[in-house]
């Protein structure tokens, strides 16, 4: 597989390509968007556990925001879409994240995604 980079250059996967190398585990940081529902989750920074090899086609992200979705964190080092999100304007409560938020959470201990979501849902039921 291949495709554009952010900087129009081609980054390649093959079968025979080291695929540990693109494995994503464990704890990432990655900074958070001022003014978006991410930050008011997480605040400034992101902390969360990932095990997968996925990653967002830097290419498309151009034509993503235009119609309206916003990426509200990226990784430092990759410049890669950690979390994305559309305006309230737009839908009550749309996230969508690269991370395992299961991976943390415990029926005692919700993460904060999964509270955010679900006092979103209350507050817009009480509103109806």
């Amino acid at each position: 597989t291949e495709w554009l980079d952010r900087d129009g250059k081609v980054a390649k996967r093959s079968a025979d390509s080291d695929m540990g190398g693109t494995m994503r585990l464990g704890s990432q940081r990655c900074p958070v968007k001022p003014g978006t529902m991410a930050q008011r989750i997480y605040g400034d920074e992101v902390n969360e556990r990932h095990r997968h090899r996925y990653e967002v086609n830097n290419y498309y992200v151009p034509a993503l925001e235009k119609n309206g979705l916003i990426i509200s964190a990226r990784t430092p080092s990759e410049d890669l879409p950690e979390m994305m999100e559309l305006p309230q304007t737009m839908h009550p409560w749309f996230v969508g994240v690269q991370f395992h938020p299961e991976f943390t959470s415990t029926p005692r201990a919700g993460h904060p995604l999964f509270k955010a979501y679900v006092e979103a849902a209350v507050a817009r039921k009480e509103g109806a």
